[in-house]
């Protein structure tokens, strides 16, 4: 047996506490990462709806001005 191999049940109950103890880590280490992944997720989505409104109001403004500063120019593509 390799000298890491547990001789009592002791050490095999010491190797099994390491283990789960080592996989709760990594557990908990991804689970920040995903709550962090979904924040990250929140805010561009909350970015993405900010750009989309300042467009349409950019839009809604362009509108207003070429229908009333510029009523008897005909722009072509507008």
């Amino acid at each position: 047996m390799a000298e890491t191999d547990p001789k009592t049940l002791q050490d095999l109950s010491s190797v099994v506490q390491t283990l789960l103890q080592q996989m709760q880590d990594m557990f908990q280490t991804m689970s920040d990462q995903i709550m962090g992944t979904d924040d990250m997720s929140s805010h561009i989505h909350e970015l993405q709806k900010y750009t989309a409104d300042l467009t349409t109001q950019a839009s809604e403004k362009s509108e207003k001005v070429k229908t009333r500063y510029l009523p008897h120019i005909r722009v072509e593509g507008c």
